[in-house]
């Protein structure tokens, strides 16, 4: 959870679950591993429990109007929900056939997937397997970016955030390396072995993972361009983040982030190094920086959050029944996982 653990899951279901607490829910998200968090702490109106406060997650489950998950927490949070007849919400992150699975023994009021690309690959897996139990409903909700929180004025750099090799750390530092009149950053991610150079290049920066509230001083204002050469991302936040402030991203293209930044997006293979050099060295001239920008911006726009947060919020104050509904707003109670 952050700000100890900074990654795409962990910040969509913030961005997710703090305009519950604007409409007067009580919010907990309790945490499956263990932190060096001891006690329970609060996180932009969040009550978050770490796992080593030892409460009982069972009772406070017993005692919830919705229980909702993600990751490997569904099964257990979803067999606790159906144990005390409570309406489970699987918050679906991604197209891995466990995702899925996850949801098929039944009883999930509600899936939440966070693309286009990833409803109609549920649909598939559903389609394919006629023992397993769809849910009930179903929301697209793609990772929400209030683009004011990210907005910045761009920097010099290329910047890669999370620079381990599946997305794309290695190649990184190679494009680093045959650009020497150009500065890079990259950010050291939350999760996975980060990939640097075998000897440091002067052109080239790193830093510690960054919490979500320093994103747009501390890496956006350095940025000119953003590099997101992933071997896999269902969607890819950090991208609609990057161009709130107009800075263009080039990716590989996986169907998520083809999805993500649409015609804003610039594609290139991430096996071919030279497709990568070509694109920035076009990129990088002024007038063509200029036009990508503006794209980016048009982008950002027409991926406001609004609409879709208001039908999530009233998803789930439907799933929990009169008394979320109600003026006396009880609680919508979450787990997510820890770093």
């Amino acid at each position: 959870m952050p700000p100890r653990h900074n990654a795409g899951a962990e910040h969509m279901l913030v961005s997710m679950l703090r305009p519950l607490v604007e409409r007067g829910h009580d919010v907990e998200v309790w945490l499956s591993r263990y932190t060096e968090d001891r006690e329970v702490y609060d996180y932009r109106g969040i009550r978050v429990v770490p796992l080593a406060a030892r409460l009982d997650f069972a009772e406070a489950a017993r005692r919830a109007d919705v229980l909702l998950s993600h990751l490997e927490n569904v099964p257990a949070v979803s067999a606790l929900a159906r144990g005390y007849g409570r309406p489970f919400v699987a918050v679906v992150h991604n197209t891995h056939r466990p995702s899925f699975r996850h949801m098929a023994a039944g009883g999930t009021a509600l899936a939440v997937y966070n693309s286009l690309w990833m409803e109609a690959e549920a649909e598939c897996f559903f389609g394919e397997m006629p023992e397993a139990v769809r849910p009930d409903a179903s929301l697209v909700v793609r990772p929400p970016v209030v683009a004011a929180d990210y907005r910045s004025r761009p920097g010099e750099c290329i910047t890669l955030i999370n620079c381990n090799e599946d997305k794309g750390g290695d190649l990184f530092w190679r494009i680093a390396e045959r650009m020497p009149d150009r500065q890079f950053l990259g950010v050291r991610g939350a999760y996975g072995v980060q990939v640097e150079p075998p000897e440091p290049l002067p052109n080239l920066t790193y830093i510690d993972h960054v919490s979500g509230e320093e994103m747009a001083a501390r890496v956006y204002g350095r940025t000119r361009v953003l590099l997101m050469p992933s071997r896999y991302e269902s969607w890819g936040r950090t991208g609609v983040e990057a161009m709130a402030s107009g800075i263009p991203v080039v990716a590989h293209p996986t169907p998520g982030l083809a999805e993500s930044l649409g015609e804003a997006g610039i594609l290139a293979d991430r096996d071919d190094l030279d497709a990568w050099l070509a694109t920035l060295a076009r990129l990088l001239e002024p007038a063509e920086w200029r036009g990508a920008s503006r794209r980016a911006k048009a982008r950002s726009k027409a991926l406001d959050p609004t609409e879709e947060l208001a039908a999530w919020c009233e998803a789930i104050e439907n799933l929990g029944g009169r008394r979320v509904r109600g003026s006396n707003r009880r609680a919508a109670r979450a787990v997510s996982r820890a770093a």
